[in-house]
């Protein structure tokens, strides 16, 4: 079975070697002799070890990333190997790129915005089955139906064309060769095309009459845990990235706290744009999401009036405020790069409030979003961005992704910046007037602040 995985590089560029030209001291009536010199070219680093030199965090969310895109084939352990590199290559070629094996920091981030749109269309997520405790990653839009008893749970799709099975049994003295062979037997009429035995895991696969099926499976004690994926094969394309990540991400006998994503913050800070003089603000709607109370940093109380759950933004109103500057919307399209201005969160500024700027790089990923790196500070989410002119091209926000690696590894946070274009359709369908003058972004953004239970 292909599998996939995602892992990411960045070029580090080598010291330039100098030449050298030597020149004999001369004595009077006498040339001078020199001394040929041959141009030394510069080691250039080799893309492993480019991606060695990576946290393993890092090599972690670009092998994830990668398999989420199916180039990667290989378990999703942060570890360096030429089949990572070689996915590497893959992933640029198939872009237009030179397959360098090292991704500059556009490709990283379109590479970083493709995998995460993958994950969210099919609602990746990581769960504790609740009769045996053991975690594993499901594409819960895929599979939203569950059934669970004493043996274990099974989720499915509403016409069964996709199916997740977490059984669990006990067994006497059982070992990971008597398993993948039973394995092998049940149901009657599996036909295996991929085996894999290790002292600590089993995995399968092959065809279960008209679908695909993939097994993975361990045991602790007399304890045994087995995750069976069923798939139509039409659903190929779809389901086997997914394969993939879902087996990296299991863990049949967790011990440390649950991977997945970060609970919700009590107190959760990010940036609005003033967007109209009567209080209109435009904010990020994950921020603004759930909150008991929304406030605008030195304005008061906000209502959340629309909200546009494909891009991700929010309308809010303030009453009664006087003095608003709203920010021209009236920019281009952006081109490579762009200066984000906001309000980090005040944990990074000391409980400040200061308006700040940072640059990023831009990478198109679709006609309405493109990929932001490196992403900016927390609180920057639902800032504006602009052009090398001062432009207003697009709103950046910050999206948090699950890598499907082992369950232990940590959430990574992503950027995108969403389109002028896209943003103004959603104030126009909103009634909101885009008729802002001001050219000066520190002058026309204000803290959003959601308070939570």
């Amino acid at each position: 079975m292909r599998s996939v995985l995602s892992a990411t590089l960045i070029l580090a560029a080598s010291g330039a070697c100098a030449q050298a030209q030597m020149m004999q001291p001369s004595s009077a009536g006498a040339k001078p002799k020199t001394v040929a010199t041959v141009p030394v070219r510069p080691a250039v680093q080799a893309p492993a070890d480019t991606a060695n030199a990576m946290a393993q965090t890092e090599r972690l969310a670009l092998q994830s990333d990668l398999a989420w895109v199916g180039e990667y084939n290989g378990a999703i352990t942060g570890d360096v190997s030429d089949r990572m590199v070689n996915a590497i290559k893959e992933y640029q070629k198939a872009k237009g790129g030179k397959p360098t094996g090292v991704l500059n920091p556009q490709e990283r981030a379109a590479l970083a915005e493709t995998a995460r749109r993958k994950q969210d269309s099919v609602g990746w997520k990581i769960v504790t089955e609740m009769t045996s405790g053991a975690r594993l990653g499901l594409p819960g839009k895929l599979v939203p139906n569950q059934a669970t008893d004493a043996n274990g749970s099974k989720w499915t799709s509403p016409t069964g064309t996709v199916q997740v099975l977490l059984s669990r049994r006990k067994e006497a003295n059982p070992t990971t060769a008597k398993l993948a062979e039973a394995e092998k037997k049940e149901p009657a009429g599996r036909k295996v095309d991929y085996t894999v035995v290790k002292p600590d895991f089993f995995v399968l696969s092959g065809l279960q009459g008209l679908k695909k099926f993939y097994v993975r499976g361990t045991f602790k004690g007399d304890e045994v845990r087995i995750m069976t994926i069923l798939y139509d094969q039409a659903m190929e394309n779809t389901v086997e990235p997914v394969v993939i990540a879902m087996s990296s991400a299991f863990n049949a006998f967790p011990s440390g706290p649950q991977a997945g994503p970060p609970p919700r913050k009590t107190v959760e800070y990010g940036t609005g744009i003033v967007v109209s003089d009567d209080g209109a603000i435009l904010a990020d709607r994950l921020v603004t999401d759930s909150c008991l109370a929304i406030t605008i940093g030195g304005y008061g109380n906000a209502d959340r009036l629309a909200e546009d759950k494909e891009h991700d933004l929010a309308l809010l109103h303030i009453y009664g405020a006087r003095g608003l500057k709203p920010l021209s919307l009236t920019g281009g399209a952006a081109k490579s790069s762009v200066d984000v201005v906001g309000i980090a969160d005040p944990q990074s500024q000391g409980g400040a409030a200061g308006v700040s700027s940072v640059k990023g790089a831009l990478a198109p990923v679709t006609a309405g979003d493109s990929a932001l790196s490196p992403p900016p500070a927390v609180g920057f989410s639902g800032s504006p961005t602009l052009d090398s002119d001062g432009k207003f091209v697009g709103v950046a926000l910050l999206k948090p992704t699950m890598v499907a690696g082992p369950a232990t590894s940590m959430p990574t946070s992503q950027a995108v910046m969403v389109s002028a274009a896209t943003v103004r359709d959603f104030l126009k369908a909103n009634a909101v007037t885009v008729d802002g003058t001001s050219t000066d972004a520190k002058a026309s953004v204000v803290r959003v602040i959601c308070v939570r239970k």
